[in-house]
């Protein structure tokens, strides 16, 4: 029997696909713009997981822009283990006890950038179903070692045009959820100055919930790209080098330690290096 669903994550899929594909030109665009000598490009690699489905991993190192991005999507199906139904429903996801099958696609963005003055940014969205309901998630937040307060409005502001478009209530509702949920507890203060975030939408209209999630990926490379090129060039000292590689620490932190996504991948048996994809190549403590 053919699930109504099916045509519906096959659309879902397409479109995360299709945003990875504008955002590894758009950032190979930079490294063409920006870079010295041969210039950074993406190397692609499939990602398995054993009790089905897969995915890309595209990851740049040494770049002139970018010291390390990653861009990956996915499409996985299975059976949750018991710590994953565990956790899905105490989110409120009803028949993890009857019926734990899931299939779940989407898009991972972490770059990590060469000059300190350029923020470093994620961004992912996704749709997850089970047999008995069905959800989109996402958003994007900055990660500045250095802020600047105009890089942070240009941001914010582009985030709230995506929501905007869709329900001007989903701005302030996204922004403190990304607020709270990028807070580090050990550490007392947030990973970076933040954006939006959500999870769990499941309205009464699919469409609509699918359309803001794709409005969320359109509004992406507006936000960051014009940072990116006003501090690309930017002279840096020894010294702003340290803070970066010292928020980095942070940033490696938060995602070992409470990053949702990070748990439900290493968990549920994905591609270990795609799942850490995130975590930037050189960090330090104080």
């Amino acid at each position: 029997m053919t699930d109504p669903f099916d045509a519906r994550k096959a659309r879902a899929a397409a479109w995360f696909r299709e945003l990875r594909d504008q955002i590894v030109a758009a950032f190979e665009g930079l490294e063409d713009r920006y870079g010295t000598g041969i210039p950074g490009r993406f190397e692609v690699t499939p990602t398995t997981r054993a009790d089905g489905g897969g995915g890309l991993m595209s990851v740049m190192r040494g770049g002139r822009v970018f010291e390390k991005v990653g861009v990956n999507v996915s499409e996985v199906h299975g059976t949750l283990g018991e710590r994953a139904q565990k956790a899905m429903a105490a989110r409120g996801v009803p028949g993890m006890d009857t019926d734990p099958r899931f299939w779940a696609s989407g898009i991972s963005l972490v770059a990590h950038m060469v000059n300190p003055h350029a923020p470093a940014v994620h961004m992912n969205t996704r749709m997850f179903w089970t047999p008995h309901a069905a959800w989109f998630g996402g958003g994007s937040d900055l990660n500045p070692a250095i802020e600047y307060p105009e890089d942070t409005a240009h941001f914010h502001g582009q985030m709230q045009a995506a929501c905007d478009a869709h329900d001007p209530g989903y701005y302030p509702k996204f922004k403190a959820w990304a607020d709270e949920y990028f807070f580090v507890p050990h550490r007392g203060r947030a990973r970076g100055v933040g954006g939006i975030f959500y999870d769990d939408l499941h309205t009464d209209d699919w469409e609509a919930d699918f359309a803001f999630t794709q409005e969320v990926g359109r509004h992406f490379l507006p936000a960051f790209v014009p940072v990116t090129e006003r501090r690309v060039n930017t002279p840096f000292t020894e010294a702003d080098r340290e803070a970066q590689l010292i928020h980095r620490g942070l940033y490696a932190e938060y995602n070992l330690v409470y990053d949702r996504g990070t748990k439900f991948g290493l968990e549920t048996g994905h591609d270990a290096n795609a799942v850490l994809m995130s975590l930037p190549p050189i960090a330090k403590w104080t």
